[in-house]
């Protein structure tokens, strides 16, 4: 459980214990990395300034995918690594999370195009694309047309089905954190790094400030992990080291429209564009369309979108619809940034995704680049690399062999979909619902309304998600504003039309009573909420980055005692 008594706890220990490796961000290499030094037997203590996954960890495509794009780049290694994730998310460590899905790769050219694809998708397959999922399937146009009806039918030729997987980045960041906790690890959000702590030439630990309260502590490791991805320059200026890297912010971009807008047999499309790709994935009762690839040298906590970004995504994916989406079918917009490695290119699509791994002063290690899909290699490869700075043996990983908290016993559960269902007096779509969503950690969700059964009821003006879910997300899963549930413990703010505005006064007044709220809380964090809504609605109307920014950053933060700038 990460609730207010465990975020107590943790406090106490974070002032009071020597830790092996303090770990720096709250992203999924940060929680990764406390995972895997977690489970080699390590004292491992994870610091976060905001939330978990409250950066590029919740806003990126919700893939996990070998990279079929990096093959025209040559980077083989690479797609291969991340094809052996995906497997390994599939089959054994988050069956519950990540799931196949189906994209469409349209062809438009005749004679050459079907076979260079065909080959490329074929050494996709036989790296392990294939393995657990369905190989490529060529299609003629009527054929593609079936799968996809949406399609104009002069936007292609033929087509080439293939598989990839996806997850809810948010869920599973979280998820990986709740493991690494389950294993011993120290997970602290609204901790913030202030300063770094020196023994001569030497880093020994980090000063935190807990934002919600102001107070101060020190606290003592072997090695400190810089995992803050597009912060990560920002982190090395503050420990006075020199970075052996630079790291570029590159923004992209989505928007979420409803299902019924797209019509398809539940497969996704894939486009090439000028610059990059553009894909349209299947999201639950909804499609998530995008990404903008662009410079981005503003706010790093809260990338803006801009109208010219979501004009942009409209314009390239009408093009092969044969009923446009215009800007009144968006439900939902949202903007992450990519921490790429500077410094190989002007072009941020084609700076690459690999990643580096550096110790950039005695007890500092840093870790940036990659991509969501291989992060469990880059955990795995930063404390490798912090070896050096500790005492003993390092154990090797083993988070390959680790299934995260809710995979055990997820396949026997979705055999008992009926029965659970029956017994909960919910629809059986439902208990998917949250099968999908928590695994065989279900139960304790569930367990909620034993004492209270109107949480089984679904938010009213939300009603994909349970009123026990949000409750859980602040008793068990770390939730600490109400940002945090309807933005990353659901997915609130972009799958309704309201973005959370028409729940926030109900979901706030569920969780007062778990999160120690009075009344004047409750309406301030109410308030913000809808400051902050705004203020991305208002954005998204602006023409350039500049008043975009300006008008986000407009935005009251949660995290009273947060300093500037975060790192």
């Amino acid at each position: 459980m990460l609730g207010p008594a465990e975020r107590a706890a943790a406090w106490e220990r974070l002032g009071s214990e020597q830790f092996d490796v303090v770990v720096i961000g709250g992203g999924v290499v940060g929680v990764g990395v406390a995972l895997d030094a977690a489970t080699r037997g390590l004292r491992v203590a994870l610091v976060e300034a905001r939330d978990l996954a409250s950066g590029t960890s919740s806003r990126s495509s919700k893939l996990f995918h070998g990279g079929l794009r990096y093959l025209e780049q040559l980077e083989f290694g690479l797609v291969r690594e991340a094809l052996r994730e995906r497997e390994l998310m599939l089959t054994r460590i988050a069956p519950h999370l990540v799931k196949p899905v189906a994209f469409l790769y349209p062809l438009t050219h005749r004679v050459w195009e079907r076979p260079y694809t065909a080959a490329g998708l074929f050494l996709y397959d036989s790296m392990g694309g294939s393995r657990s999922v369905p190989g490529q399937k060529h299609l003629t146009r009527s054929g593609a047309q079936r799968m996809l009806p949406a399609l104009k039918r002069d936007a292609l030729i033929g087509g080439i089905r293939y598989f990839d997987a996806q997850a809810d980045d948010a869920r599973h960041t979280m998820t990986v954190a709740r493991t690494a906790a389950h294993y011993g690890a120290v997970v602290r959000t609204s901790t913030q790094v202030v300063d770094f702590v020196r023994e001569a030439d030497r880093v020994s630990g980090v000063r935190v400030r807990d934002v919600e309260s102001g107070q101060e502590v020190d606290v003592r490791a072997g090695v400190v992990v810089n995992c803050t991805g597009v912060w990560t320059d920002e982190m090395q200026k503050a420990s006075g080291s020199r970075g052996r890297f630079r790291v570029r912010a590159s923004k992209g971009v989505h928007i979420v429209v409803p299902r019924d807008r797209i019509v398809s047999e539940d497969t996704g499309l894939i486009l090439r564009t000028e610059k990059s790709v553009l894909f349209v994935i299947p999201w639950r009762n909804h499609w998530i369309v995008g990404t903008t690839d662009t410079d981005w040298n503003l706010d790093l906590a809260h990338p803006a979108a801009t109208r010219a970004d979501i004009d942009y995504i409209l314009e390239h994916v009408n093009k092969v619809l044969a009923t446009p989406l215009t800007h009144d079918d968006i439900e939902g917009v949202y903007a992450g940034l990519r921490p790429l490695l500077a410094g190989e290119d002007e072009q941020t699509s084609k700076l690459s995704r690999e990643h580096a791994v550096a110790r950039v002063a005695p007890g500092l290690v840093a870790i940036a680049g990659g991509k969501y899909t291989t992060y469990r290699v880059m955990a795995k490869d930063a404390v490798d690399a912090a070896a050096v700075d500790l005492r003993g043996r390092l154990q090797p990983s083993i988070t390959d062999q680790v299934p995260l908290l809710g995979a055990d016993g997820y396949h026997a559960l979705v055999n008992q979909t009926d029965l659970l269902a029956s017994r909960h007096g919910l629809h059986p779509y439902r208990v998917r619902h949250l099968l999908d969503r928590y695994g065989s950690l279900l139960h304790d969700v569930l367990a909620l309304a034993d004492d209270d059964p109107d949480l089984l009821k679904p938010i009213d003006e939300a009603p994909d998600y349970l009123r026990c879910e949000a409750v859980y997300a602040a008793s068990h899963e770390g939730a600490l504003h109400l940002e945090d549930i309807l933005a990353r413990r659901t997915r609130i703010s972009i799958e309704y039309p309201h973005r959370g505005v028409a729940c926030a006064q109900q979901v706030a007044e569920l969780v007062a009573p778990v999160l120690g709220w009075d009344a004047d809380t409750t309406t301030r964090e109410v308030e913000v909420y809808l400051a902050r809504v705004d203020a991305e609605r208002d954005s998204q109307t602006q023409p350039g980055d500049e008043a975009a920014d300006a008008t986000r950053a407009a935005a009251p933060e949660s995290r009273r005692y947060l300093l500037e700038p975060v790192v």
